[in-house]
């Protein structure tokens, strides 16, 4: 097993991978950490384009960045791009893996194609990255992965992606207990519903509204709000280890 023990103080700068960096929670969660003075790298699976972009802006802006791709559920690919950002940077503190698929479906008529897609993006993908985030992270570093609040709100028609969630979960947390001793914490998000693409499709303005009813804070959530809790655990938070934070205004 390859394992970084380069400590981050070697460096003058704290260095994140964000997977799935150009979607609706990543790109803002690339933002927030730029913000408070990382290099990052974004990760894409098909938009180059949008990544590419998304680099260029933030070194328009002095900040560090590099875009890298790559199937987050290929171990091969995933290898080259943790090396990718070693090469760049030096050396890896955090990674943050908000690359995910969601399909909907009652349990009943779910096409089992799309059940092997949706575990195979979000239960093996966050297992290999996991993985290599083990084998690379600096101590002092923090892997942060991405559940959903539904798998406690049990809502109908998310049962298949609840399922694969529910693994995340599941790798998390033990493998926060595996990493004893190497500085490195563990913790998963599990965001409520928060107005993304991923989130807002297929959904008119009623049962969108419906949702943000049923939260104590009236409201869904926005990217930022899942950004800032990411920002804690990616840098402060070295007491949080081990958990899975449900960012859902009060929802569950």
């Amino acid at each position: 097993m390859r394992e970084n023990t380069t400590t981050a103080a070697a460096t003058t700068e704290r260095v994140a991978l964000i997977t799935g960096g150009t979607g609706g929670i990543g790109r803002v969660v690339v933002d927030r950490l730029v913000a408070d003075g990382f290099a990052v790298a974004v990760h894409y699976a098909g938009s180059k384009d949008k990544a590419d972009a998304l680099v260029a802006d933030i070194t328009g802006r002095g900040g560090k960045a590099i875009a890298v791709g790559g199937d987050v559920a290929d171990e091969n690919e995933m290898r080259a791009a943790f090396d990718a950002v070693e090469a760049a940077f030096g050396g890896l503190d955090v990674v943050v893996n908000t690359a995910g698929i969601m399909i909907l479906s009652p349990i009943a008529e779910l096409d089992l194609d799309d059940l092997d897609r949706m575990h195979r993006t979000n239960i093996r993908g966050t297992f290999v990255v996991s993985q290599q985030a083990a084998r690379r992270l600096r101590k002092g570093g923090a892997l942060i992965n991405f559940s959903t609040s539904v798998t406690r709100t049990q809502l109908p028609t998310y049962g298949a992606y609840v399922a694969s969630k529910a693994a995340v979960e599941s790798i998390t947390l033990v493998l926060a207990r595996e990493l004893r001793g190497r500085d490195i914490t563990v913790n998963a998000v599990a965001p409520g519903p928060t107005a993304t693409p991923l989130f807002l499709k297929g959904k008119d303005e009623t049962t969108v509204a419906n949702f943000a009813k049923v939260t104590p804070l009236e409201r869904i959530g926005r990217p930022e709000d899942i950004a800032e809790t990411v920002a804690f655990l990616a840098g402060p938070a070295r007491w949080v280890n081990g958990q899975v934070i449900f960012n859902n205004g009060g929802l569950a």
